[in-house]
């Protein structure tokens, strides 16, 4: 696929929504803000901050917020995705991350990555889903 570039929408939008997000992460014992910014297949805009905890294990990554919101606001599937730094510069996200996102966008999700926009497929190649859980079963 042939990366899109950033400057097009939905991306200068998705990245201002995601800087907007990331200036309301809680994040007081790393510093480290970001936010995330994405659509749902019928138009929704949802993004997400990461809320940190005392105890590092149980914080939350701006995707987890953005997957909730998604979830809360009658689900769906997402089509774009953008996470950003304190700085507002595109990153990616972690593993966790890329498996939330992967489940509630599919294969063909659009993720803006540092090394320009990436289906979800290239991003995590065969992803572990649904698919796998239904064919773990017996008679599955």
């Amino acid at each position: 696929m042939d990366a899109v570039p950033a400057t097009e929408e939905p991306w200068h939008r998705l990245l201002d929504e995601a800087a907007r997000a990331m200036r309301r992460a809680y994040a007081p014992y790393s510093g480290y803000q970001v936010g995330a910014a994405g659509l749902a297949d019928d138009g929704r805009l949802l993004v997400g901050c990461n809320v940190e905890n005392a105890s590092y294990g149980v914080g939350l990554c701006a995707e987890c917020g953005l997957v909730s919101q998604l979830a809360a606001t009658g689900g769906g599937r997402l089509t774009h995705v953008v996470c950003v730094n304190r700085a507002a510069e595109v990153i990616m996200p972690c593993g966790r991350c890329r498996q939330l996102l992967s489940e509630a966008g599919g294969p063909g999700l659009l993720l803006l990555t540092v090394s320009g926009v990436r289906p979800m497929s290239e991003v995590l190649p065969d992803a572990f889903g649904p698919d796998a859980l239904q064919a773990a079963r017996p008679g599955g």
